[in-house]
């Protein structure tokens, strides 16, 4: 796979066997990982906060650990992310803010075919593996 075109850091929240997901309001419809891209001078743990901050109102992340990092072509497009994921709590209720439609808590029964490609052809299946998951 060729170098990635961006980097994005995303939070793994589990609840009830159930990972938290979002859509955006415009562009694609694939579900993705709550986070976004980091910027100029940001560590990824303070991309993280400041992408939760922006668009989960009302919920933070706590306890954040370094799950991995996976390369993929990018949800909707040609371009190709890299994905650095950390596992985190939730204190609070998230509701969906800033450029964010929707959060979905997914499930293993749930229709993969909704998923961005770096969840469906690593993330997942590596987290499950790992015992992470447990679907």
């Amino acid at each position: 796979m060729r170098r990635p075109d961006y980097i994005k850091v995303g939070l793994l929240a589990i609840r009830n066997d159930r990972m938290l997901l979002c859509r955006k309001s415009r562009g694609h419809a694939r579900l993705i990982l709550p986070g976004g891209k980091i910027e100029p001078g940001e560590t990824a743990v303070e991309c993280l906060r400041r992408e939760l901050r922006e668009e989960l109102s009302g919920a933070e992340a706590t306890g954040l650990e370094h799950v991995g990092t996976w390369v993929d072509v990018a949800a909707g497009e040609t371009k190709i992310v890299q994905i650095e994921l950390y596992r985190g709590e939730l204190a609070g209720e998230p509701e969906p803010s800033a450029e964010i439609g929707e959060l979905v808590w997914f499930c293993a029964g749930d229709d993969r075919t909704q998923l961005a490609p770096s969840l469906v052809n690593q993330i997942i299946p590596d987290l499950i593996a790992r015992g992470i998951l447990r679907w």
